[in-house]
């Protein structure tokens, strides 16, 4: 179970920073694969086969089209059963992040330096349901930079840019103040994280970290485009740079 997150709310909060967790923050992948892998197994009693790319694709999506490469008829009680199995495997197999997978370049750093932006509430917009997000952050120390409760993940069955607004209303409702494209920046590494911020209203800080090329990225609509985190400086100064200082809003 995660932490909560304490955040000193007397302070007027009037940026939104929402971050990607894969191959923006962490790559995990061989330890999410074997977690697919006994999912798959408890739900259809078949091995896996074949597991589809993510692609900044939420699980939703991805265990339904994996379910149909590996031949299988997705039935209605198929998906709450899946995250249900996945969040069990993938939590059995939490000790390992760690050791088989690895936080990227400047991530910490990267996070802490825009957690003391001034006006600044950090949380994630991920494909990846909750229960896997914080343990994926937490494996490497990442979670006590964000309020997961505030945050977007793949268990709800929404497009990702409809994800971001559900994340922005949450920050409004535990902050008081709305939040647009004006004050909320989404962070990540995929065309489809691009493409999510511009559609659900939000500015875009892509890092060249995942499958995307920069000038993918770049063609796709983000506001800066940086090649990793690993200038942290850089990174807090795209983002004061895309926010500008709201008064508390209500209503």
């Amino acid at each position: 179970m995660a932490v909560p997150f304490e955040q000193p709310w007397e302070a007027v909060i009037n940026r939104l920073v929402l971050w990607n967790v894969d191959l923006t923050l962490v790559d995990v992948a061989i330890v999410t694969r074997d977690a697919y892998a006994e999912a798959f197994r408890t739900v259809t009693g078949r091995p896996l086969v074949k597991l589809v790319p993510a692609n900044g694709r939420p699980d939703s999506e991805i265990i339904f089209e994996t379910l149909a490469v590996n031949g299988i008829r997705a039935e209605d009680e198929h998906l709450p059963r899946f995250l249900s199995a996945l969040a069990g495997a993938f939590a059995e197999r939490r000790k390992r992040l760690p050791k088989e997978g690895r936080m990227l370049p400047g991530a910490r750093d990267a996070l802490k330096a825009v957690a003391r932006l001034d006006g600044v509430v950090q949380s994630v917009l991920t494909g990846t349901i909750k229960s896997n997000a914080v343990h994926k952050l937490k494996a490497f120390g990442l979670d006590k930079y964000v309020d997961f409760e505030l945050g977007g993940y793949g268990e709800e069955v929404y497009p990702k840019a409809t994800l971001l607004q559900v994340a922005q209303s949450r920050a409004k409702q535990r902050t008081g103040t709305v939040f647009t494209s004006a004050n909320t920046v989404v962070i990540g590494d995929s065309t489809r994280d691009v493409q999510a911020a511009r559609i659900g209203g939000a500015a875009v800080i892509a890092v060249a970290s995942g499958r995307s090329t920069a000038s993918e990225l770049r063609e796709a609509g983000a506001d800066v485009v940086l090649p990793d985190l690993t200038n942290a400086s850089e990174v807090v100064a795209a983002v004061a740079g895309l926010t500008a200082p709201f008064e508390r809003q209500t209503g």
